[in-house]
């Protein structure tokens, strides 16, 4: 194929399920992409697994192809490639065949890409020598190591392709860079190769741009309006050519806006230096490319440049971290502001009063610009929302501190209130663990179910 069309119905675990359902039937797509993953997501996954043997996936991919079965019986060539076999790839894959048969869709091969969980292997990569450095601070994981609930490399784009080239019309994938599900099918069909730098470069801006779905269709539009219709947002599809340049868009008829400003926010999304943008398969030069608005609704790019990989894949681990909670009420009336800070340090003195400190806590009044600090200007509100959150290795002192929010209700300031709904949650912390891996460390691993 000379052009292929690629579009992402699905930014997170928790984004809308009706939006790769009306993608997939509207945008004529040859490929249809599905993104649940994030770093948290993962260690939640791992739990899960640890649970039951079968979980570790995000379930919500099960629902959906469920309801795509129609649109794959009327587009029989439209393939399906998701990550949201997370910890359990091939669980999440055998379940999807379950579905796809179930509804008499017999035919469809079912990939799995796997290889990417580190876990089951810690002990003997540390012991090889591969220290796992924490990128920012470049300590040993040897210092969390009995805390680690999960530890997963980004794989890169091959083993989806070679998935393809195996024949699947659904490829389900563990961790992999999050772009790469745009650019495997390109080097399916194109026939891209490993050291074609720009245009792997230009496939990776493309799957960037689509990857958080609707980001780049107007959500989180600096300039969004009623006007923009986010109601009926249309989720993002490229149209690519086998030389890297390529059209983003939206399905005909839908809200949301595809114009300069909400491609190019979108590119600048979780990056840190733009000139130098790693992935598994190429480092990328956002500086590089060139959009143009090409119509309402479609910009096109080109003149994407890249650079050689690195030798190493990026790891994501997750640890234990002790436990947190936060809870919320209203303060209203004159002084608002003044009257809710006090309040929530009146909260923590009665709490050291009875013996409990934590590591870290945090009063915030939203509504008097913390949620940005010292970004917006701010004047005294006539109602304000206290939320005071701590987070401690001792989950009994946080326990505790769930308690301190009613009483305020009656012994705290006249007129507090918004404390209906129980009291806050008690939950785990996971903290994230960046670190590199040599690439011959890991061998990825593509079946058939």
């Amino acid at each position: 194929m000379s052009t292929i069309r690629i579009g992402n119905g699905c930014g997170f675990w928790g984004d809308s399920p009706d939006a790769p359902v009306r993608l997939a039937e509207a945008g004529r797509l040859d490929y249809l992409t599905l993104e649940y993953l994030a770093e948290l997501t993962m260690s939640i996954l791992a739990l899960l697994r640890q649970r039951d043997a079968n979980a570790g996936y995000a379930t919500d991919f099960l629902d959906v192809l469920g309801r795509l079965v129609p649109t794959l019986k009327s587009q029989p060539n439209l393939k399906v490639i998701t990550n949201a076999g997370g910890m359990n790839p091939a669980a999440c894959a055998k379940a999807a065949k379950e579905v796809l048969a179930k509804a008499g869709i017999t035919d469809r091969k079912v990939g799995v890409v796997s290889g990417d969980d580190l876990l089951p292997r810690l002990d003997e990569l540390l012991a090889a020598g591969h220290t796992l450095n924490h990128l920012d601070t470049g300590e040993p994981l040897s210092t969390v190591r009995s805390k680690v609930v999960s530890a997963n490399a980004y794989l890169g784009s091959a083993p989806i392709a070679e998935a393809l080239k195996l024949g699947a019309g659904v490829v389900v994938t563990g961790r992999v860079a999050d772009a790469c599900l745009t650019v495997g099918p390109c080097l399916h069909e194109f026939g891209w190769q490993p050291d074609d730098w720009h245009r792997l470069s230009a496939g990776t801006v493309a799957g960037h741009l689509i990857e958080c779905g609707a980001q780049a269709t107007g959500g989180l539009w600096v300039n969004a309006s009623e006007a923009t219709g986010l109601e009926t947002v249309g989720y993002p599809f490229v149209d690519i050519a086998a030389d890297g340049t390529f059209t983003i868009s939206k399905p005909p008829g839908t809200g949301g806006a595809v114009n300069l400003e909400t491609v190019s926010e979108q590119l600048l999304y979780e990056v840190a230096d733009p000139a130098r943008y790693f992935t598994p398969d190429v480092i990328a030069d956002f500086t590089t490319p060139t959009f143009t608005q090409e119509a309402a609704n479609v910009v096109r790019c080109v003149g994407a440049k890249g650079h050689p990989a690195s030798d190493s894949y990026k790891v994501s681990i997750a640890y234990r971290d002790g436990w947190t909670a936060a809870g919320t009420l209203v303060i209203p009336g004159p002084n608002a502001v003044a009257k809710a800070r006090h309040s929530g340090r009146i909260m923590l003195d009665r709490l050291k009063q009875s013996g409990h400190t934590f590591a870290h806590s945090l009063v915030e009044v939203l509504g008097a610009g913390d949620s940005v600090p010292g970004v917006l200007p701010t004047a005294d509100p006539p109602e304000v929302v206290l939320r005071v959150a701590v987070r401690d290795a001792n989950k009994a002192a946080v326990e505790r501190f769930t308690k301190e929010f009613a009483p305020l209700v009656t012994s705290g300031y006249a007129g507090t209130t918004g404390y209906t709904t129980g009291r806050a949650a008690v939950r785990e912390v996971f903290a994230y663990w960046p670190a590199l891996i040599k690439k011959s460390a890991i061998t990825p691993k593509v079946e058939i179910v």
